[in-house]
């Protein structure tokens, strides 16, 4: 009885630690009302000094992957006992080093995640949060940290959009972002947060506690929707929120944010989820992500929802289908989305998606085919691309087929009809000439088994990179496009999911640019649908097992011919010329891999099994 009445107090304690401070309660919303407008053995390889180092230092400091135990009965990880007393300690230390002191990496213990298999099957559990690890010395990371300095509040900063790598540990800053100058805590009044992976009490550390919170978060059960419920009761600036998860939906994949300040909202779709593993803060793992800022309208205007850019007028549609607050999506017609028009939002909304005005096509793979379309991208000339992806299926040619033709921009139904057996298309010239186009230039960069027994973390870190030795088996698998993905930062391996298509002709024969997907689908059939002929409708239907989303960035094309480092620097959307490698994305989108990539050879892949 003492235990309870103790866990009470502390549960009212943490309700008004969360609280705005400067602010009396009864000035929050009312629960209904959230407003984003309101105010094997290892092989024998040689290594850089510098790079040996850094992993002699971090397979010191980080255990061994733990085997899969039972999820804890508080699912969230969240122990509200001792965050309060950890806050009660922090504010008796009150001239302790504040949290976001000017290097946080000082303060940051490394954390590894350990996963289980993200095949996404019913019913199998597919995250354990995050386990603590041995602290670095402090003197050790101030010997290692490169430029400390943090990007402060200065109200929009990424007006005109920008792709950035995530910061990592021990890494020099370039083309990068750490967490907290991406959620700007200071100023941040509200966030909506969309995971697959999280580590609350890590995440929790880098908000402020008056800033109201929404998690878009996976449930697959009612029993498990509940007991988030429950443990976060005692949070009144906390709501969930549970996406749709019936039938043949397995995975909540999508990461995504919306901040909102007082004078603008931030639009976040990173290809990594809200754990210190992979925001860089154990220094073996990079992901990327795509902002953008949308200032307020001017005197509290409000724009028509036909006023929307198309890559608003899908994130509306993303954001209904996940069930998120109404006010919330009500809110986002307040702030300028004019900026967003060079960009495609792109999804996948988990389910079935059947009916006589055709939704199949605002989905998954089919939906990239019409952003490509929409922003004037379509082609019909061949195309050379390149996806780096950490987790992988099986790359049939059917399927690569697919993901192929709606980089060209079509529907979806070509392929179809190749693989219908009443079709007078299944055997036609352009499927022959579709298929060596795929084996000649389109490439999978995924790691080599080799590749990740080097790395900085070596295997004990590479749980969030999956592939099944049944599926790289299969006679179906086109085992020629692999390539080995090491990234350009020594000895890091990589969580990100990117397209990276451009035209295999000379720019200066083809008015066409070339693009770049940022986003959380790897590339598999889960992630972005099967288009298949419904039995009884015979209606057209997509089924996707996940929920996924992304943005389209796109390269625009010059006729004069330029070099890549006249391009390096440009903007988003900035004219750059195309090449035989990815040059043309330099200043636009960061190459994180080396290019071309070793072919696999005699090698075989990482197995997250193995």
């Amino acid at each position: 009885m003492e235990d309870s009445d103790e866990d009470e107090q502390l549960r009212q304690a943490l309700a008004l630690s969360l609280q705005d401070q400067t602010s009396p309660s009864k000035s929050l919303p009312q629960p209904e009302i959230i407003s984003l407008e309101s105010d094997d053995d290892e092989p024998s390889v040689q290594t850089s000094p510098k790079l040996q180092s850094q992993i002699d230092l971090l397979r010191k400091d980080i255990p061994p992957t733990a085997p899969p135990e039972k999820m804890p009965l508080n699912f969230l990880g969240l122990d509200r006992k001792a965050m309060e007393q950890e806050r009660l300690a922090r504010k008796r230390q009150a001239d302790a080093t504040p949290l976001h002191a000017e290097d946080p990496a000082l303060e940051s213990q490394f954390v590894r995640a350990t996963t289980q298999n993200t095949s996404h099957r019913p019913g199998e559990r597919v995250a354990q949060f995050p386990q603590k690890a041995k602290s670095v010395p402090t003197s050790t990371l101030q010997a290692l940290s490169k430029s400390s300095k943090i990007l402060k509040s200065a109200g929009p900063t990424f007006l005109d959009g920008a792709v950035k790598k995530t910061w990592a540990f021990l890494r020099e800053r370039a083309d990068d972002i750490r967490i907290e100058e991406v959620l700007q805590s200071d100023d941040l009044k509200l966030a909506v947060l969309s995971a697959f992976q999280w580590d609350m009490p890590w995440l929790m550390k880098k908000l402020k506690s008056s800033t109201r919170l929404i998690f878009v978060m996976q449930a697959k059960g009612q029993a498990t929707r509940e007991q988030y419920e429950k443990e976060t009761s005692g949070m009144p600036n906390l709501k969930l929120c549970f996406p749709p998860m019936e039938g043949i939906v397995n995975c909540m994949h999508s990461k995504l944010m919306l901040l909102s300040y007082p004078t603008h909202l931030r639009i976040v779709v990173p290809t990594a989820n809200l754990t210190p593993y992979d925001w860089g803060e154990v220094g073996v793992m990079e992901n990327m992500l795509f902002l953008i800022d949308l200032p307020r309208l001017p005197g509290n205007e409000r724009a028509s929802k036909g006023s929307l850019t198309p890559f608003g007028r899908e994130l509306v549609v993303f954001l209904e289908a996940k069930g998120l607050f109404a006010s919330v999506i009500d809110s986002l017609y307040y702030f300028d989305f004019s900026r967003t028009k060079d960009f495609a939002f792109v999804h996948s909304i988990g389910g079935v998606h059947i009916g006589k005005d055709e939704p199949w096509r605002r989905t998954g793979y089919c939906a990239l085919a019409s952003a490509v379309k929409e922003m004037g991208l379509e082609t019909s000339e061949a195309l050379s691309i390149d996806y780096v992806t950490s987790s992988l299926g099986t790359a049939s040619m059917m399927f690569l087929s697919s993901i192929y033709l709606a980089a060209q921009g079509d529907s979806g139904m070509t392929e179809y009809g190749w693989r219908d057996r009443k079709s007078h298309a299944a055997a036609t010239p352009q499927r022959e000439i579709v298929h060596k186009n795929i084996r000649a230039n389109f490439h999978i960069f995924f790691p080599t088994h080799d590749t990740v027994a080097i790395s900085t973390g070596g295997p004990n870190c590479a749980g969030t990179i999956c592939f099944q030795p049944q599926c790289y088996e299969s006679p179906l698998f086109e085992k020629g496009v692999l390539r080995d993905c090491k990234s350009r930062r020594e000895g890091m391996l990589m969580h990100n999911k990117l397209m990276f298509v451009r035209p295999t002709t000379s720019p200066s024969s083809s008015d066409f640019g070339g693009w770049a997907y940022v986003g959380s689908a790897n590339l598999s059939a889960s992630a972005w649908g099967s288009l298949v002929q419904d039995r009884s409708s015979k209606m057209m239907k997509l089924s996707c097992n996940n929920w996924e989303c992304g943005v389209l960035v796109p390269v625009h094309k010059v006729a004069a011919t330029a070099t890549s480092s006249s391009s390096a620097g440009k903007s988003i959307g900035s004219d750059v010329v195309s090449s035989d490698n990815l040059d043309m994305f330099n200043g636009v989108v960061p190459v994180p891999m080396e290019y071309p990539g070793e072919l696999y050879g005699d090698k075989k892949p990482w197995f997250f099994w193995q």
